[in-house]
C-alpha cells in the first residue's frame, strides 16, 4: 500500500458540486488510516471505523455514496453490515476489502449485493480507481471542471485568475492565488497547516508551516481588511475559510 496517490485534472464532484463521500471500515487501523488519508489527499470526505456498529453509526451521521467496507469485522461481519447499510439507503456503493481471494468468495461478496470486491494486499491506486468508476456508473458524482468559485461574497475566477470582495478585485500573488484557492475549494472545513502544505506547496518548502502562517497573513490583508473576516484561525487545528457573519 505504499502507492503514490496524484492531484491534478478536473475535480470528481458529486451532482451538487460538493466532494463525494467515503466511509472507511477496517479492523486493522493502519489499513483505515492509508484509506482514509488517500481518499482525503484524492479530494473525497472521508471518515474511517473499524468496527460495524460504528459504522452504521456513522453512516447515518454521515450518509456515503461509497463505503469501503472489510468482511471481517470484531463484531459481525461485513455481509450483514452490508445488509443494513442497503436499508439505510439503496443508492450506496459497496466495494468490499477482504483477505479472501478464492473465487466462490468473490461471488460470494458480490451475490451479497457489493458493487465491487478488492483483495488485500492492495494498490491504493487501484481502489481509488475503482471507487471513482463505481460513482461515475452510478451516477453519483463525475469529473468536472471547475471554473469559479464562491464563497460568501467572495469569488475566484479559476481561467481567468482574477478574485473579487463585494465586487471589488483583488490583486493576490500566484501563491496567494493558489492558497485561496484551496480554502475555497474546502469552505467551512478546518484545513492543517501540513494539509495546506502538501497542496500548495506540494513539500517544496520541506513541510515549514512557518510559510502558510506567512501566507495566511498576507492573504487576511487582501480578502479581510475593512471587511468581516473570512479566513480563521482554529487554535490547534489549522484554518477554515466560511462566509463573513453579517
Amino acid at each position: 500500500m505504499n502507492d503514490g496517490v496524484g492531484r491534478g485534472g478536473p475535480e470528481f464532484l458529486r451532482p451538487d458540486g460538493s466532494p463525494p463521500r467515503v466511509l472507511v471500515v477496517d479492523d486493522e487501523s493502519d489499513i483505515t488510516s492509508a484509506l482514509v488519508t488517500a481518499f482525503t489527499y484524492d479530494g473525497w470526505q472521508a471518515r474511517g471505523r473499524m468496527d460495524g456498529r460504528s459504522a452504521l453509526i456513522s453512516a447515518i451521521e454521515f450518509p456515503p455514496d461509497l463505503v469501503v467496507l472489510d468482511i471481517t469485522l470484531p463484531d459481525e461481519d461485513g455481509y450483514a453490515v452490508l445488509q443494513r447499510l442497503r436499508a439505510l439507503s439503496e443508492q450506496v456503493c459497496v466495494l468490499f476489502l477482504t483477505a479472501r481471494e478464492g473465487v466462490s468468495d468473490r461471488v460470494a461478496g458480490i451475490s451479497a449485493g457489493a458493487d465491487d470486491y478488492v483483495t488485500k494486499p492492495f494498490s491504493i491506486l487501484e481502489v481509488l480507481a475503482r471507487s471513482r468508476g463505481l460513482l461515475r456508473r452510478a451516477g453519483l458524482a463525475s469529473a468536472q471542471s471547475v471554473h469559479r468559485l464562491r464563497v460568501g461574497d467572495l469569488e475566484l475566477d479559476e481561467d481567468a485568475r482574477e478574485v473579487r470582495r463585494g465586487g471589488d478585485p483583488l490583486e493576490l500573488t500566484g501563491t496567494e492565488f493558489e492558497l485561496l484557492r484551496f480554502l475555497m475549494r474546502n469552505p467551512r472545513r478546518v484545513l492543517s497547516k501540513e494539509q495546506i502544505l502538501d497542496h500548495v506547496w506540494e513539500y517544496d518548502f520541506g513541510g515549514n508551516s512557518h510559510v502558510v502562517e506567512l501566507y495566511i497573513s498576507y492573504l487576511r490583508k487582501k480578502v479581510d481588511l475593512g471587511r468581516s473576516p473570512m479566513i480563521n484561525t482554529v487554535r490547534g487545528f489549522g484554518y477554515v475559510l466560511k462566509p463573513a457573519e453579517q
